[in-house]
């Protein structure tokens, strides 16, 4: 029996009943995830791989696991499309991505290697290969790895060199690769094809100049309105001021593309998210056009969930990216809103003390709230909630700032509960939108600006929402079930192919 069929046997052998997971987030079958991988669209359908250690609950040697989407919302499994069973990957096959061709499928992904050093110790290297597939079978090539860490120059990290993003312009493939340089700085390093075999060393598309964290994980690169942006998820980040407050951290290099040189002129660099959970992120373009985001929804250092959950991980809503007026802006793609029922709508509603609205509680939902004046000086949107549980988002209107607080939540273990968030261009009126999932959160704030994700593993019989006011404000509410094809809370999402 090879690795690859032990491992779909497992998954099949130990899937966990969906009624335990979350209903329109993507989550593993069994066990661990982490970075999505190969987010693509191929022969008209959505394909998302991801990090995968189906044995256990925590992270261990990678596989790739497979789903695949007709809207963004509603996935259906497909078997293991990976598994770490070759010399050159025997350590794991780590993180990459996908690119339609017409051979297939195309499967770039990071293959790693251990082996004895000249100083009798262990030496990592990581290289990337290639795998081809019909969208749910993946060989992997005879030539692997396709790109061996000896492209890279002379000083540049052959142990770090990892999650390759591959995307086509005319007749050549480009990739970009994280790295370290000599003075174990993160760079996104660029390499160019005709073939997708025979790779060249172009240049160091960006560097994070000393500031941004050290290695610079899971890049990727693409144009979007008149500007370039660079995505990255850099390591070992130490917070500034408002920003970058996670450690291993997801940002976005806004700014020009010299094509000469083939080298990003930042403009700016953004945090892409503010909340405790969120990671990795990888993006695709659709049809028609649009630029949409997935992350993992999760922090590698703050690990919360119950000891007894079989299963470990999730994925974001995937959101639209836009950039307008030099401002990033994320959204939750629209094709949720098809899944969107049972409407409750309150007009210029006033709110003061401890209220709860009559129709607006659950842990499934979408929930808008557009605070539209008062003389109230805080206001709270409390969730997932009971006399015992509760985690919530205050809004401090002197400050201008959202404080988020799970301490309240279930948490057993010593992790960050408390997290707040500078509104940028703060107006009179401020809108909120949730988006709750029985574990999980993604606030999206005026419409995109900014957002802010994090998990909660709180019993699913908390499901009160509660809005506290110390003052008086007017607001508009608009609350809506998640349902996916008529099923209830906690229904089959995942089909299995």
């Amino acid at each position: 029996m090879t690795d690859l069929t032990r491992a779909n046997k497992y998954e099949e052998e130990n899937r966990i009943d969906k009624s335990e997971k979350p209903v329109f987030h993507v989550t593993p079958p069994v066990g661990w995830m982490n970075d999505p991988n190969g987010f693509s669209i191929f022969q008209g359908k959505i394909h998302l791989f991801y990090q995968y250690h189906p044995y256990r609950d925590t992270w261990g040697p990678m596989h790739w696991g497979h789903c695949v989407s007709e809207d963004f919302v509603k996935w259906k499994e497909l078997p293991i499309a990976l598994a770490p069973d070759k010399d050159y990957d025997a350590a794991g096959c780590f993180s990459g991505s996908a690119i339609e061709t017409e051979d297939g499928h195309v499967l770039i992904y990071t293959g790693v290697m251990e082996k004895k050093g000249a100083d009798g110790g262990k030496e990592v290297v990581q290289q990337q290969c290639m795998a081809i597939g019909d969208g749910i079978y993946y060989e992997k090539a005879d030539g692997n790895p396709v790109l061996p860490a000896e492209l890279l120059p002379d000083g540049f990290s052959r142990e770090d060199f990892r999650d390759p993003k591959v995307w086509r312009e005319e007749e050549t493939y480009y990739l970009v690769a994280g790295n370290r340089n000599g003075s174990q700085n993160g760079q996104v390093v660029l390499f160019a094809s005709e073939n997708l075999k025979d790779w060249r060393y172009i240049s160091v598309l960006a560097h994070n100049q000393g500031k941004y964290g050290k290695m610079w994980e899971c890049p990727d690169f693409f144009s979007l309105g008149q500007k370039y942006i660079l995505v990255v998820s850099p390591q070992d980040m130490r917070a500034d001021g408002a920003e970058f407050h996670n450690g291993n951290q997801a940002a976005a290099l806004i700014g020009e593309y010299d094509r000469q040189t083939y080298h990003l002129r930042e403009e700016q660099v953004v945090s892409l998210d503010y909340g405790t959970d969120f990671y990795a992120p990888q993006t695709l373009e659709t049809k028609d056009g649009r630029r949409i985001m997935i992350a993992w929804m999760q922090s590698w250092d703050m690990n919360i969930k119950p000891a007894e959950q079989r299963w470990n991980g999730m994925m974001t809503i995937p959101r639209q990216l836009e950039l307008r007026n030099h401002v990033l802006y994320q959204y939750p793609v629209k094709e949720l809103d098809r899944y969107r029922t049972e409407p409750v709508v309150y007009k210029d509603k006033e709110i003061s003390g401890h209220c709860q609205i009559p129709g607006v509680r659950g842990r499934v939902l979408d929930l808008t709230v557009e605070l539209q004046g008062g003389d109230y000086r805080e206001f709270t949107v409390s969730f997932a909630g009971n006399e015992e549980y509760h985690t919530s988002f205050r809004y401090v209107r002197a400050t201008q700032c959202i404080e988020f607080d799970r301490t309240f939540s279930g948490m057993e273990r010593d992790a960050v509960c408390q997290r707040s968030m500078k509104i940028k261009n703060a107006g009179e009126t401020l809108k909120l939108r949730l988006l709750l999932d029985k574990f999980s959160v993604e606030l999206f704030v005026n419409d995109g600006v900014q957002t802010f994700t994090s998990t909660f593993y709180t019993p699913l019989d908390a499901q009160d929402i509660v809005f506290v006011c110390d003052k008086r404000a007017r607001v508009n509410i608009e609350k809506y079930n998640i349902i996916l094809d008529g099923e209830e809370e906690g229904g089959d999402l995942f089909e299995r192919v």
